[in-house]
Order: structure tokens, then C-alpha cells, then sequence
């Protein structure tokens, strides 16, 4: 029987990003507090569980209350479930996966409507990750800034994170497809997005995947690019968590862009995460 729950959320920040209480993930919560969880995650853009306790199995029946479960294509085949993705930090890797700031799978026609991660094995301390709000991205940015983007789409590729071209599961021990006959994904968006629960305007360009804008050349693209994707990373826009066994976290993936901080020196890090589509 699925449990009634009031839930208790206490944002972390002014940006975005909230802590969630009196409610048990691996429960199978009732409609209702499926529906606030929602709520909190439209209003917060990342929510956080603490002290959660939930197998496999129940990490995608709670993925799928909220929609149909994305495969990575870039992970399908090298893990043993092709709707998880385990993400294993061990002590001697040079490098993790997501530390650079992105907006997962992007170069998807539709890319994931969100992501929960789950915490199995936590460091003592470092491997925090980080959270910036798309939505102040956007809003921030001067009316001369918006009225030259707004008709501007952007060209997203995997071709930085995956393929026999790209270094970036280099030194770490969580791999991407990076064999011959990987082939390379590529779609464009537009650079200000429209969220489609919200209504909010989004900007929508991200380091691992954002490679160009349609109609110009790397050189006039370049320079643009890189002030917007700097300027959506600005402290004032951020929150940042800090890890304990059985924590959760559950971000929109069409409002946020978030990275793992490569931190943890000696110590494990294993993360089971789920995506929606």
C-alpha cells in the first residue's frame, strides 16, 4: 500500500535547490506526494533527499512515476542494465564523469526531461556537486544580449564525451562509448528555451555538448558561446551539495546545469543514476 506523505522542503540557496523530508523514496509514494515532489522540483529546479535506503528495482519504479526512463547511448552496452548508469569514482582516478558544467545528453532531439541520482558509497569529504539555475541565466543577461540570441540555435553534439576522437573517459574508471563504430549524435536548439511546465525562458547551452550555432562559423560563434555558458555558472546562480550514504538528487535537466567536483583524493565514490526522458 502506498503511504501518505506531507513533505517538508527547505530551499539551500536563493538560486535554486532544496532539501525534501518526510517522505521514503523506495516506498512507492502514493500520487499525491508524487505530485508535491513535482512541485518541489518545478519551483526548486534540484531537490535532495537525505537518508534513503532503495534497490535498483525500486529506483526505476520511482523514475517512472515521473516518466519513461532515458537509455544513455553513450553508456548502452558497457553496463550491465542499460537504464542505469553507475558512476564509480575510484582512488587513483585523474578525472570524473560530469566536471566540466553541462545539461545532460543534449545533443539528443529530446534530451532528458531529468535525472535521480542516488548515493551508495560517499567519500568522508570532497566529490560535492554543484547546481546552476538556467532560468537567472537567462534573466540576467542584458535586453541587447536577449534580442540578439532569441533567434539563435545552437548546435549540440557528443562528440567532446564520446567516440574514438575523445579523451574524456581518459583516467577515469566510469567509460563512454568510445569505439569505432560509435557514431556521432548531433541536434540543435535553440540557445533561449522555453520550459514546458513553467513557461520560463531558458538558456540552453552547455561545455560538454554545445559545439557551434547554426549559421556561423567557430570563430564568430566561439566568443558568444563562451561568455554564455561562463556567465551561466556565476556563483549567484549556484548551490552545492555535499554527499552522505543514502542521499538523493533529483534535478530538472531542462532548467539546471550541474558538475562533480574532482575532489575526493583517496576515496570511493559509487552513484547508481536514473534518467527520465
Amino acid at each position: 500500500m502506498r503511504t501518505m506523505t506531507r513533505l517538508d522542503v527547505q530551499p539551500i540557496t536563493g538560486a535554486l535547490g532544496a532539501e525534501v523530508a518526510g517522505v521514503d523514496l523506495g516506498a512507492d509514494p502514493d500520487d499525491t506526494t508524487i505530485a508535491e515532489i513535482r512541485r518541489a522540483l518545478l519551483e526548486h529546479c534540484v531537490i535532495f533527499f537525505r537518508d534513503q535506503d532503495f534497490d535498483a528495482v525500486q529506483h526505476k519504479r520511482l523514475a517512472r512515476r515521473f516518466g519513461e526512463i532515458f537509455v544513455h547511448p553513450n553508456y548502452a552496452g558497457l553496463q550491465p542494465d542499460p537504464e542505469i548508469v553507475m558512476i564509480r569514482r575510484e582512488p587513483g582516478d585523474t578525472r570524473v564523469v560530469g566536471e566540466d558544467w553541462h545539461t545532460d545528453t543534449t545533443m539528443m532531439a529530446r534530451p532528458p526531461m531529468g535525472a535521480i541520482l542516488y548515493a551508495i558509497d560517499v567519500p568522508p569529504y570532497g566529490g560535492d556537486t554543484l547546481f546552476a539555475n538556467q532560468y537567472l541565466a537567462y534573466e540576467t543577461l542584458s535586453e541587447g544580449m536577449k534580442q540578439l540570441i532569441a533567434p539563435l540555435r545552437a548546435i549540440h553534439s557528443d562528440r567532446l564525451v564520446a567516440g574514438p576522437n575523445s579523451k574524456a573517459s581518459v583516467g577515469r574508471s566510469t567509460k563512454a562509448r568510445h569505439d569505432e563504430t560509435w557514431r556521432e549524435t548531433v541536434n540543435t536548439h535553440p540557445i533561449v528555451t522555453t520550459h514546458p511546465e513553467t513557461g520560463r525562458k531558458v538558456l540552453f547551452v552547455n561545455v560538454s555538448y554545445t559545439v557551434g550555432i547554426d549559421g556561423m562559423n567557430e570563430e564568430e560563434s566561439a566568443p558568444l558561446l563562451r561568455f554564455l555558458m561562463e556567465h551561466g555558472n556565476r556563483p549567484e546562480f549556484t548551490c552545492r551539495f555535499r554527499w552522505t550514504k543514502g542521499a538523493v538528487a533529483f534535478w530538472d535537466n531542462r532548467c539546471v546545469k550541474h558538475l562533480a567536483i574532482n575532489d575526493a583524493g583517496p576515496f570511493r565514490r559509487v552513484m547508481r543514476r536514473v534518467q527520465i526522458a
